[in-house]
């Protein structure tokens, strides 16, 4: 199926806009996944709809691209307005497709392939993280799955010539990338281990039984708790619970307990909790959990090489954004920035090209 004879003798013209259509058709179910499953909705059923009157999309309503532009971005039925991030993700979808049969398709049609797969699940992870703060383990954990397999189906993704060595490389990958970036995890838990939200007056937080919800963001209790000694810490105007409430007190949270003025609770017994605040201090690490499993995934489909690779371009792409909101005077937006899409745009570099050009760097 992908031997390269039978695909050369068709124009590059036809593949190129083949792969270019069907990242745009791809992108479309990104954004399903995009807005579904940060909401543990299906990503199958309903079909497509007004995200505001659920007005079920009929396929000749429903074409990437063109039904966007064609509706002026809004709903055919309430005229409500339809974000372009849906336009955006089918359009960055099918140009990166597009790139990836420019730079792998005459060389081996399933490489580029396979390198769509990772790219899709990139431009997803990096959506969902900037707007939720979570790479689900939907991408992460069946991403790295999903590398692996590649990686025997596919030996060239590592530049292997047979599936056990393909294999071999992508369990190195999966090693070296999430034991890299865990140990960076580590180390910045001992070097920047709390970090202060400094909140609106009479700002509500909300601590649910998964998450602690703030005004403009909600953070899971598994990217801030590490050790039982984490200890999320705020003092309240106002707290109140199912069955009492506090006025003017000091809050502690940790994985063993939950203490409210001299009042001592286990964290499992309380399901709601609704704090009236105007700072609170959280335990903070340089990365989170879902950062590790991401490039475990990147690892597994790329290689230790890539893994490397990323964390330095991504440090110095997240470098070059920290310095542009400082001389724009945005730094406090440097906060509200996941490192997730960082590390998606240094893997799509090497992807592009990077692995060339290290390969070159290095053989100087």
């Amino acid at each position: 199926m992908f031997d390269t004879r039978y695909w050369s003798a068709v124009p590059d013209t036809f593949w190129a806009v083949v792969f270019f259509v069907l990242g745009t058709m791809i992108g479309s179910l990104l954004n399903v996944c995009i807005h579904r499953m940060p909401r543990g909705e299906s990503i199958v059923s309903p079909g497509s709809h007004c995200p505001h009157c659920s007005y079920a999309i009929p396929w000749m309503l429903n074409i990437p691209l063109i039904t966007w532009l064609f509706l002026g971005g809004k709903c055919a039925n309430c005229r409500a307005p339809i974000s372009v991030r849906y336009f955006l993700v089918e359009l960055l979808t099918g140009l990166l497709f597009l790139a990836s049969w420019f730079a792998y398709g005459d060389r081996s049609p399933a490489l580029a392939a396979v390198y769509c797969l990772l790219l899709a699940g990139l431009v997803t992870a990096s959506f969902i993280d900037i707007e939720h703060f979570i790479i689900p383990d939907e991408i992460t954990l069946g991403g790295t799955v999903a590398g692996f397999l590649c990686s025997a189906i596919v030996p060239a993704l590592h530049a292997a010539q047979s599936p056990p060595a393909g294999l071999k490389a992508s369990f190195i990958g999966i090693a070296a990338g999430a034991g890299v970036v865990y140990a960076i995890l580590r180390l910045g838990k001992l070097l920047f281990g709390r970090q202060r939200f400094d909140l609106a007056p009479d700002s509500r937080v909300i601590f649910t039984e998964e998450a602690m919800i703030l005004p403009d963001q909600t953070i899971p209790y598994e990217e801030m708790f590490y050790r039982d000694s984490d200890t999320v810490l705020l003092d309240a105007r106002t707290v109140e619970m199912i069955d009492r409430s506090y006025a003017n007190v000091r809050v502690r949270l940790s994985p063993r307990a939950l203490r409210i003025g001299e009042d001592q609770f286990p964290p499992e017994s309380v399901v709601w909790l609704e704090v009236v605040t105007t700072e609170i201090v959280i335990p903070r690490e340089a990365m989170g959990l879902g950062d590790v499993k991401f490039m475990a995934a990147i690892g597994a489909f790329l290689g230790w090489q890539a893994c490397f690779f990323s964390l330095m371009v991504s440090a110095i792409i997240g470098s070059m954004v920290g310095i542009t909101l400082i001389v724009f005077k945005k730094q406090e937006w440097s906060s509200r920035l996941p490192y997730g899409p960082y590390i998606a745009l240094a893997a799509m570099l090497w992807i592009m090209g990077g692995n060339r050009l290290t390969a070159w760097w290095l053989t100087r």
